[in-house]
């Protein structure tokens, strides 16, 4: 650590340098990063696993309940979960990275590496502002789990583990907050301010798998209408079809907050959105595909593999779809459109399927709250529901709470947000301290929310 270094950046980049990639299979995962990444938590931040109940969750996760204030007229009231995931995806290419992906450099004042946006930094932000609060000499209002997961890139068991384990001692959480939104520039056609985007809901996703056999043979007699020429009429079928757009009800909602913050001409438009839901729609998917997204289930090609050769005619062709499900449609009903429109073409088989998950509400006391703590920290920042695209440990976690939000406490502009999966990612080292600001904010508050919620919440076993 640098003189001009804070501890919680020494130990984000402490992290960072930790190549902590699971397998897709939990037994294939080397277990020797995350048990290091648990060496290096318990190092950086003592106070929290001291006062802190740690156990361990299957395949290499952590779940820490910090225990609530027992002077707190909340102590009793049902608890808070803040989530973060270890794993990282692999690296790529390291040599279009402008520096290495697991040096966690600083340069100019942002952190550079792997995991910096995904998802340590956030991991990092939560622990650190529970350690702040413990130095301080305080304790949350109510219990506070911090849940940890080790597999979330290859959607693994751990945070289905650590719902188990909650279930078993009766935990039913007030809320449950993970990665997701985030304060974002640039995010929106027209809107200059960014968005503090919590998200609401998740699309479902769901994996298909394209096969078109034939004969195949010598390149030198190729035969009309073989198996690559099938799949090349199946996916430019699919591109001319694309899913109907319609607007969920968050997305409704997300509108009519952004309103005030729209160009003149549309904000009528906007403040009435659940009258005009299909013109909007339309004009979602005519702004880009970031803003499509919103409107619609998408459909990715994502693998094409054929012949093994440049001189052979394959006999069979494969094609793999990523779909994402918008609120409101189903996997199933999904695969089921997918098989018309490919028709004879090609066989389609389903590899994995998620449903959307339910929607949480955004007019109760724990979404004003973090509303608040977004306004307090980010005031520059419009907080807006929202749907998240990608798939997250926190879809698991609807199965024992109705309020269940995504947000990543950082200000990411749209060169930021395309670095996340990709190289170059990276965090400012202001925003990742603003990001523990948030944290620390949101657990102070904890005890000022609604006292119709606090009335109303049911003390957990």
């Amino acid at each position: 650590m640098t003189m001009t270094e804070s501890r919680p950046t020494a130990a984000l980049r402490d992290i960072l340098r930790l190549h902590t990639v699971a397998a897709p299979r939990g037994d294939q995962t080397d277990p020797a990063p995350f048990l290091e990444l648990h060496d290096r938590l318990r190092e950086h931040f003592p106070l929290t696993h001291e006062v802190g109940e740690v156990l361990a969750v299957p395949p290499h996760g952590l779940l820490i309940r910090v225990p609530a204030d027992p002077e707190s007229p909340t102590a009793a009231a049902d608890p808070v979960v803040l989530m973060a995931h270890m794993d990282i995806v692999p690296l790529g290419d390291e040599s279009l990275w402008t520096h290495p992906p697991l040096a966690a450099e600083v340069v100019d004042g942002v952190i550079w590496g792997r995991g910096t946006l995904d998802d340590k930094g956030q991991l990092v932000a939560v622990i650190a502002a529970v350690e702040s609060l413990l130095a301080d000499g305080g304790r949350p209002a109510r219990d506070v789990w911090l849940s940890f997961g080790s597999d979330e890139e290859v959607m693994g068991e751990c945070a289905q583990h650590a719902v188990a384990i909650l279930r078993e001692r009766g935990v039913t959480p007030w809320f449950v907050l993970d990665e997701g939104g985030a304060v974002a520039s640039g995010a929106f056609p027209g809107v200059t301010r960014p968005l503090g985007v919590v998200g609401v809901s998740e699309k479902g996703t769901l994996s298909l798998r394209l096969t078109a056999s034939g004969r195949g043979g010598h390149a030198s007699r190729p035969a009309k209408g073989g198996p690559a020429a099938r799949i090349a009429g199946a996916i430019t079928r699919l591109e001319r079809h694309p899913f109907p757009a319609h607007l969920s009800p968050a997305t409704l909602e997300m509108l009519r907050r952004l309103a005030p913050h729209l160009p003149p001409p549309l904000r009528p438009l906007a403040e009435r959105a659940d009258r005009f839901p299909g013109l909007l729609a339309r004009a979602l998917v005519a702004a880009g595909p970031e803003a499509a997204a919103l409107a619609r289930t998408t459909v990715a090609v994502t693998q094409l593999t054929g012949s093994p050769a440049i001189n052979v005619s394959p006999t069979s062709v494969h094609a793999g779809l990523n779909l994402r499900i918008a609120v409101g449609e189903t996997a199933a009903a999904a695969t089921e459109r997918i098989r018309r429109l490919v028709g004879s073409r090609a066989e389609v088989d389903v590899v994995d399927a998620q449903d959307p998950s339910p929607l949480s509400p955004v007019d109760d006391a724990a979404f004003a709250l973090l509303e608040r703590t977004v306004t307090a920290v980010f005031p520059e920042a419009v907080p807006v529901p929202y749907v998240m695209y990608a798939a997250t440990d926190a879809r698991h976690f609807t199965e024992i709470c109705p309020r269940v939000y995504r947000f990543a406490p950082f200000r990411m502009d749209a060169d930021q947000r395309e670095a996340i999966h990709s190289y170059d990612e990276r965090l400012g080292v202001e925003d990742f301290l603003d990001g523990i600001r948030w944290y620390r904010t949101l657990l102070d508050g904890l005890g000022t929310e609604d006292t119709t919620a606090v009335a109303d919440a049911e003390p957990s076993a």
